[in-house]
Order: C-alpha cells, then sequence, then structure tokens
C-alpha cells in the first residue's frame, strides 16, 4: 500500500510528521479566528467577510505562484511563505494577549495570511509530487488528507479547550509554534531541481497553465466541478460557527465539538481513499451529493442530529477534494504541474470569499436554517447536472 510505504521513506516520514504538527495549528487558529470575530463583532455577516478576506488573496496569487512553483526550487519557496505564517500568527498572539486587538487587526491579519496561504499550496502540491515521486503519488496525497483532516478533526477540539481555559491568544500563539519542527525539516531535506528559471514570459508561462485545464476535457470538467462545489458547499469556516453561535447557542466547547465533526466525516473519507487509492469521478459525485445532504439536513429541527450531518459534509468535501486533485495530478505533465495546480488552487480557494461572503449573508437575511436550505438545494441542483456522460478515460491509472 503506497500510503503506509510512504512511511518508511527517510525524507517523507519527517515531512509528513512536521506537516500534520503545522495542520493542528492551522486547524486550531481557524477555529480560535472564528470564535474572535464573534466574540467581537456577534455578526455572521462580518465573519464571512473575515473568511472571504482570508481567501481573496488566492485570486491574486495563485497563478504567480504556480510560475515561481515552475522556476524556483520548492524547497526554498516552503520556507519563505511557511516562516511567513509563523511571524504573522505570533503577532496576532500579541495582540490579543495584551488586549490590543480589534476587527480591524483580524482583517489586516486574515488577509496576509491567505496570501501567504495562496502563494504555498501550489508549491506545497508540486512539491509533494518532486517529494515522493509521480508514482507514488495517490499514496502521497491519500496520506496528506488523512493527516490534514484528523488535524481537523482534533485542531478544532482542541482549541475549543484552549479558549475555555486560556483565552483565544493561546490559540494563535499555538499556531506559531506549530511551525517550527516544519521548518526544521525543510532546512534538511534535498533542495530539487529548479525548473525552467526566469526567462521573461512570466505571464506567458501563467497562460500555459489556463490552456492547458481549458483544453483538456477531463481537467476542464473536475475544475468545473470543485468551482461550483466549493462556492456553495464547502464555507465551513462561515457556517459551523455562525450555526453554532447564533442558531444553537453553543459556546466555545461545544462549537469545537461541530467543526470537529467536519473533521471526522474528513477523516473518514481520506481513509477511503487511503485504502481505496484509484480517483473516479463516480467519487466525485458522491462527494457533491453528501455535501447537499449535509446542508439540508441543518434545515431540520433537530440540534442533535447537527453533528451528524457536519460529518457527513467533511467527508462530501474531502471525497471531492481528493478525488479532483489525483485526476488532475496524474493528467498534467511535470514541466506544467506548479502553473496547473495554481489554477487549480486560484478554483479552489479563489471561490472562498464570495462562498463565505454568501454564506454570511444568507444567514443575516434569511437565517441559518433557511440559508443551510438554500445552499444544500444549490449544491444538489450541480450534482444532477454532472450526471451527464464524463469524457473518456475519466479515471487514470493509479
Amino acid at each position: 500500500m503506497l500510503a503506509l510505504a510512504l512511511l518508511k521513506d527517510p525524507f517523507y516520514r519527517p515531512y509528513w510528521l512536521a506537516l500534520f504538527t503545522s495542520q493542528m495549528g492551522t486547524w486550531m487558529q481557524a477555529a480560535a479566528q472564528a470564535w474572535l470575530v464573534l466574540l467581537l463583532t456577534g455578526s455572521a455577516e462580518r465573519l464571512g467577510l473575515v473568511v472571504a478576506l482570508q481567501f481573496l488573496p488566492s485570486l491574486l496569487f495563485s497563478l504567480p505562484a504556480g510560475v515561481l512553483a515552475d522556476r524556483y526550487p520548492k524547497r526554498a519557496l516552503l520556507l519563505l511563505t511557511q516562516g511567513g505564517m509563523m511571524l504573522l500568527a505570533l503577532l496576532m498572539a500579541l495582540l490579543i494577549l495584551t488586549g490590543l486587538v480589534d476587527y480591524a487587526h483580524v482583517l489586516l491579519f486574515a488577509f496576509l495570511y491567505g496570501a501567504l496561504n495562496a502563494m504555498d499550496l501550489p508549491v506545497r502540491q508540486s512539491f509533494t509530487v518532486e517529494l515522493a515521486g509521480k508514482e507514488r503519488y495517490p499514496g502521497a496525497i491519500a496520506l496528506n488528507s488523512f493527516g490534514f483532516n484528523l488535524s481537523r478533526l482534533l485542531g478544532p477540539a482542541l482549541a475549543g479547550l484552549l479558549i475555555a481555559l486560556f483565552g483565544v491568544g493561546v490559540a494563535y500563539l499555538a499556531n506559531a509554534l506549530s511551525f517550527l519542527p516544519l521548518l526544521l525539516v525543510l532546512q534538511r531535506l534535498p533542495g530539487g531541481p529548479a525548473g525552467e528559471g526566469g526567462d521573461g514570459r512570466f505571464w506567458g508561462q501563467a497562460g500555459e497553465g489556463v490552456r492547458f485545464v481549458l483544453e483538456h476535457p477531463l481537467v476542464r470538467r473536475v475544475v468545473g466541478l470543485v468551482l461550483f462545489a466549493t462556492l456553495l458547499g464547502m464555507n465551513f469556516q462561515t457556517l459551523v460557527p455562525a450555526y453554532a453561535r447564533l442558531v444553537l447557542e453553543m459556546e466555545a466547547a461545544g462549537y469545537g465539538l461541530l467543526l470537529s465533526s467536519v473533521g471526522f466525516g474528513a477523516l473518514g473519507a481520506a481513509l477511503v481513499m487511503a485504502f481505496t487509492g484509484r480517483p473516479k469521478p463516480a467519487r466525485l459525485l458522491l462527494g457533491v451529493f453528501a455535501l447537499a445532504l449535509a446542508h439540508l439536513g441543518l434545515f431540520l429541527p433537530y440540534p442533535s442530529l447537527a453533528p451528524l450531518f457536519l460529518a457527513l459534509g467533511g467527508f462530501g468535501m474531502i471525497s471531492v477534494l481528493i478525488n479532483a486533485n489525483t485526476l488532475v495530478q496524474l493528467a498534467v505533465p511535470d514541466r506544467l504541474r506548479g502553473r496547473v495546480m495554481a489554477v487549480y488552487s486560484l478554483v479552489m480557494l479563489g471561490t472562498g470569499p464570495l462562498g463565505a461572503y454568501l454564506t454570511g449573508l444568507l444567514f443575516e437575511l434569511l437565517g441559518g436554517r433557511s440559508a443551510a436550505l438554500a445552499l444544500g438545494g444549490a449544491v444538489l441542483l450541480v450534482g444532477l447536472y454532472q450526471l451527464r456522460p464524463w469524457p473518456r478515460a475519466a479515471t487514470p491509472p493509479a
């Protein structure tokens, strides 16, 4: 099994463990940030604006990041982006712990952190193929998704506990410290090739990635599906805190458990992919319908079922993202990998600003349950439309 074999790799194992530690901190910070906004403003719309600002840089920086990933050593770029995110988290922790934080600080932090993350994601996805090898990539993405979603499960619950005991600032501080193992491991890994190098055709090179996505039938279909699924059905950073605080009137610990429910379902999807490994369009559609059912279930007046539906939403989200990512990665040639994954990241994260704000606005206008019903119905229509035949060779060999 490829995922388990990678854990025996002397380079990949420490990288995966350090990345898992960093992701734990990231999910703790995400939970803390949403709770901080609601404490400062009490507004789901204001929370949606923060999440939107955190995703907005993906529209600006994803394509340039893809060109950089194909031009320069990816390890050096990761050291820069990861170190920058650590510094931002530390500064935000100091503002909160000293009592100087206000809503404007959260907005600025969200934008800067999102800018670094937009640069980091396509580089990190390309670096995974470089470190694991293309033949082991399906195992690598399954293993990475397992770690990512285990951290999604544990991080928010731990954040809720830390917030209840020590306050929001400690969760930000924990995230800052979580970057240290990854920075140390990256310094010890081989640097890798520099790619094509800079030749002045920056936007021309970026356009090559866009053209590949538009001209490849399978990749175009997958990226289009991801666009609408993320826009309408994956805004859990806005949906869960708003639903917990404004509909269920929960405190920090209950909110952390709801976020962990999303992580529990996501972890289940990652385990399914780790043991099956073969990406299929049918699993993409299964994930879309799970997302729709999860949102529709939140419309029901049964608060005790909310964790179950959120777990289903997490399962659907990761089923879509793992299968979509693997299908695209296996279809793209190595020389275009960074740029094509930048387009994928642009679609996946760039829809975040509109989707997050739309979710928060619907909560304000319709109320929590009706907003969930509207979003679930829209996702269901997306899934029904995608039932038409897929392009041939839609399931590349793992």
